[in-house]
C-alpha cells in the first residue's frame, strides 16, 4: 500500500466531512450516536468473536498481562460502551453556544462562540473501547476524526468501526467523519503527525514510547500526557479504614490503567500502626512491594525501592512505598517525581485537604477518593478522548469542551471604527 497515497485520501475525507460536521443538528449527531448503540446491541457477539482474535493473536506474540487486560473486551466493557454512548448523547452541545456577550463603548456586541477544532487524529494502543470512546465525543462536538489503533486490536476496532458507520448512515452523516485506519503499517503515524493540511490535533493514547516520539516529531498540535504516575498520601488524620480501602481499590481495582497508584506515600507518626495492614492486604492482592529504608525497617520482606522507581509508571501489580516526614514532604515528592496526572490524600484534616488540593500541581487532586477515579466516565463527560498532563489547550479527562475552541463574533448594525 502507499502510505502517502492513502492517508492524502483519508485526510482529504476528513477535511470535507469536517466542514459538514460543524453545522449538524444536536439532533442530528444524537440520532447518530442512538444509531450506534442499537448497532453494538445487535453486533454484540461479532464484537466478542473479533476482540477473541485478538486476544489469541496477542497471546501469541507475547502480550503481557497489562496489555491484554487492556485489548480485552467484555460483556461488561460493551455495557460501559454503551452507557458511555448514552452519557454523551445525555450532555449538552456545546457548539453555537455565545458566551460573554456584552456591549462595546462602541456600540457593537462582542462574544466568544464555541466551535469545532476541526479533524482530530487520535493514535493509541490496545484498548478497543477507546474508538467508540473518542468517536462518540468526535461526532457530539461537530468534529471529524482519523482514528489509528494498534496492530494487536485490528480486529476489534473494526468490528467497532462497522457499528460506527451504521450510526452516521442512520443520522445521514458522512461516513468519512469518523475513519478507522484500515492498514497496521506502522508509517501511517509518521504520517499523520505531520499532515496539518488535514488534521488539526492529534491525541496520542499509548505507552511511554510512542507518545515521546510523537511529542517529538509532530507538525501537529498535541493533547497528550507521557504516563500516569499517581500518589496516595496517607496523613496522620487519615481514618485507617478509609486508607486501606482507598489504597487497595487505586493499586488493585486494574493494574494496567493510567490512574492506578502507582506510589504510596505515608505520614511518619502513623507508618508502623498502618503499614503491617497495608502490607498484608496488598500481599493477598499478589503486588510486589517497594520500599524505602524506613518502610524495610518496619517490614523486612520487601524489595528495596530505588531512585528509579519513584519515577516510574509500573502498569503492574508492583507498588513502591515511601515514608514522608509529612505534608510538605509529600507534596514536594509528588510535584518532583509525579507526572502531574492523579494524587490524592487521605484525610479527616480539613486544612490539610485544603492545603493539598492547592499545592500539588496535577490535572487531577482529590481528598480521600480512589484515584481510579479519574476519568471522563467517572467525571460525568460521558467519555474521554484522553486525559492531558499539559496545562494547554485542554487538562485532566479530555471530554466535548476540550474538543472545541473558540472564536471572536461581533454584532454590529452598520458600525464602522471611528
Amino acid at each position: 500500500m502507499d502510505i502517502q497515497a492513502y492517508m492524502v485520501e483519508v485526510g482529504g475525507a476528513a477535511r470535507k466531512a469536517a466542514s459538514i460536521m460543524s453545522s449538524v443538528s444536536t439532533d442530528t449527531k444524537n440520532k447518530a450516536l442512538l444509531a450506534t448503540i442499537d448497532a453494538i446491541k445487535s453486533q454484540r457477539e461479532t464484537l466478542l468473536q473479533a476482540n477473541a482474535k485478538d486476544l489469541e493473536h496477542g497471546r501469541l506474540n507475547g502480550l503481557d498481562s497489562a496489555m491484554l487486560d487492556r485489548l480485552e473486551l467484555t460483556d461488561e466493557r460493551i455495557e460501559n460502551m454503551i452507557e458511555g454512548l448514552r452519557q454523551v448523547t445525555a450532555l449538552d452541545d456545546p457548539i453555537g453556544i455565545i458566551n460573554d456577550l456584552k456591549y462595546m463603548p462602541s456600540g457593537i456586541q462582542v462574544g466568544k462562540m464555541r466551535v469545532p477544532l476541526g479533524v482530530i487524529g487520535i493514535i493509541y494502543e490496545s484498548r478497543p473501547n477507546v474508538t467508540i470512546e473518542a468517536a462518540s465525543l468526535c461526532i457530539k462536538s461537530g468534529n471529524a476524526t482519523i482514528l489509528r489503533g494498534g496492530s494487536e486490536a485490528i480486529h476489534s476496532n473494526t468490528a467497532i468501526a462497522n457499528c460506527l458507520k451504521t450510526g452516521l448512515e442512520a443520522a445521514g452523516l458522512p461516513l468519512s467523519a469518523v475513519q478507522v485506519i484500515s492498514t497496521t503499517d506502522r508509517a501511517v503515524v509518521g504520517e499523520m503527525i505531520t499532515r496539518p493540511e488535514f488534521i488539526d490535533v492529534i491525541v496520542p493514547r499509548g505507552g511511554k514510547g510512542l507518545i515521546e516520539r510523537i511529542s517529538r516529531d509532530a507538525k501537529v498540535a498535541v493533547i497528550k500526557h507521557l504516563d500516569g504516575i499517581c500518589h496516595a498520601f496517607i496523613d496522620r488524620d487519615a481514618d485507617f479504614e478509609k486508607a486501606i480501602n482507598i489504597t487497595m481499590n487505586s493499586k488493585t481495582h486494574r493494574f494496567g490503567t493510567c490512574n492506578t497508584l502507582e506510589t504510596l506515600l505515608i505520614d511518619a507518626p502513623i507508618a508502623s500502626a498502618i503499614l503491617p495492614k497495608l502490607v498484608l492486604a496488598l500481599k493477598e492482592k499478589e503486588v510486589e512491594l517497594r520500599g524505602c529504608e524506613q518502610t524495610r525497617h518496619i517490614v523486612s520482606d520487601m524489595i528495596a525501592a530505588t531512585e528509579e522507581d519513584w519515577s516510574t509508571e509500573y502498569l503492574a501489580p508492583i507498588l513502591s512505598i515511601k515514608i514522608v516526614e509529612d505534608i510538605d514532604a509529600a507534596i514536594a515528592h509528588i510535584n518532583k517525581y509525579g507526572s502531574h496526572h492523579t494524587d490524592t490524600i487521605i484525610t479527616e484534616n480539613y486544612a490539610k485537604g485544603r492545603q493539598f488540593l492547592t499545592q500539588v500541581d496535577s490535572s487531577s487532586v482529590m481528598i480521600n477518593a480512589s484515584t481510579r477515579f479519574a476519568d471522563g466516565f467517572e467525571y460525568g463527560l460521558g467519555a474521554e478522548i484522553g486525559i492531558s498532563t499539559d496545562k494547554i489547550h485542554a487538562r485532566g479527562p479530555v471530554g466535548l469542551l476540550g474538543l472545541t475552541s473558540e472564536k471572536f463574533v461581533v454584532l454590529g448594525d452598520g458600525h464602522i471604527r471611528k
